[in-house]
């Protein structure tokens, strides 16, 4: 078993998939550890929903990132699925945000400045979204916010990199990492790997690297709660969105609704009281939910930082260490711009200077 890389990634999550993907495409030899399974953490528990607009209360430098890395899922769309023969369902249909009083109007008013924002009355939404509720006043109508299959985008940054000469080391759980002289010594349950640069992209379980990096970091974990729904009769074209809750529609005609939002809350299980509170809120956007039969419902761990915005850059005190991680509710949306740019860091490429700012550790 090949025991030395030019870079490993502890994580295997969207983040570390797609940084893979990015260094293998540029012929890096790189390694994904990972102490579960490929994605089965926050990555599977994510609705997929591709918020560069309805998510962003920052136009100066955050949605400039979150607007590249959308962008970017137009062309992985096809470049994956011809790499790892992978659908990543992107679906495209946009977002209604939803609008209930003049308040409501008031705070999307930054939003509906922006060009490809547009303002729909209640009139032209029914037309859209026929179940809708009467209960609007209006929508702002984003037609680039699209979403994708998290597990499916995950998987096939993960088979891509690995069709690419990328090693994925699944069930392997990093214990201690070490650097002697210049090479890391990374520890696991079963033996050791060595690597020229590490990434931690460890999602709310990176403050323990954090740690025993030298660095005091702290990410919080905000519970997130979903479900499923499906009916033959009930169909959605586009995702309706109010103040952090969503109904997003799948191509197989099933509709996640979400999420709860429950701070420094470890306990992933999803509780009677949060999904009892997305089923109000969704009924409250699209009252004919009554009628729809619950699939499947979960809970994952959103890793948040002091500031709400990703740890993406190097450690302040060794140029080989690296950090992608606390991405909190835009981990999906985020994954390619963040494997670029980690991408190129390591390659010392230039990196716009606002986003290294932004996003540096030591911030």
């Amino acid at each position: 078993m090949k025991q030395h890389f030019d870079v490993i990634v502890i994580g295997g999550g969207i983040i570390g998939c797609s940084i893979a993907y990015y260094l293998a495409k540029e012929k890096i030899d790189v390694a994904i550890l990972e102490a579960q399974t490929i994605g089965s953490k926050s990555t599977s528990a994510a609705a997929g929903m591709l918020g560069a607009h309805s998510e962003c209360n920052d136009s100066e430098i955050f949605l400039p990132f979150a607007r590249s890395s959308q962008l970017a899922y137009f062309e992985l769309n096809e470049e994956l699925k011809r790499l790892s023969h992978i659908d990543i369902e992107l679906k495209k249909g946009g977002i209604f945000k939803l609008a209930y009083n003049d308040d409501d109007k008031i705070q999307l008013a930054s939003l509906l400045s922006q060009s490809t924002v547009k303002w729909y009355e209640p009139t032209e939404i029914q037309r859209k979204i026929p179940n809708i509720t009467t209960d609007i006043i209006g929508a702002a109508y984003i037609e680039d916010d699209v979403s994708v299959l998290p597990i499916s985008v995950c998987m096939a940054f993960c088979k891509s990199a690995q069709v690419l000469g990328a090693t994925i080391h699944e069930n392997t759980c990093v214990l201690d990492i070490q650097k002697i002289e210049n090479t890391f010594m990374i520890h696991f349950t079963n033996g050791k790997f060595t690597a020229d640069n590490i990434v931690i992209a460890n999602g709310v379980w990176s403050t323990s690297f954090f740690k025993q990096l030298g660095l005091n970091n702290r990410l919080i974990p905000v519970k997130g709660e979903c479900l499923s729904v499906t009916s033959e009769h009930l169909t959605l074209e586009h995702t309706i969105f109010h103040d952090h809750n969503y109904i997003v529609p799948r191509n197989n005609g099933k509709l996640v609704i979400g999420a709860t939002m429950v701070h420094n809350e470890w306990d992933e299980k999803p509780t009677l009281l949060g999904i009892e509170s997305l089923i109000e809120t969704a009924k409250k956007m699209l009252p004919d939910m009554t009628k729809m039969t619950i699939e499947s419902f979960w809970g994952g761990l959103r890793p948040q930082t002091i500031d709400q915005k990703p740890y993406i850059g190097k450690h302040p005190d060794d140029d080989n260490i690296f950090f992608a991680t606390g991405h909190f509710r835009n981990g999906i949306l985020l994954a390619p711009e963040t494997g670029k740019m980690i991408r190129d860091f390591i390659l010392k490429r230039k990196i716009r200077t606002e986003w290294v700012e932004a996003f540096k550790v030591n911030r």
